[in-house]
């Protein structure tokens, strides 16, 4: 089994309303700054941009 990097972290993003969160993984190296995806958001039940949580 691969060992994980210390480079990769595991990081929350949160929905612009707050009642629904992913969780997925970031290089640091590659993509300091936030991330903001567009997801699909099942509560709101549209695609909105899901922001990282600190």
């Amino acid at each position: 089994m691969a060992k994980k990097s210390a480079v990769r972290t595991v990081l929350t993003l949160d929905c612009e309303c707050g009642k629904y969160s992913y969780h997925t993984e970031k290089n640091k190296r590659n993509t300091e700054a936030r991330l903001e995806l567009k997801k699909f958001c099942p509560t709101c039940r549209e695609r909105k941009n899901f922001k990282e949580k600190r």
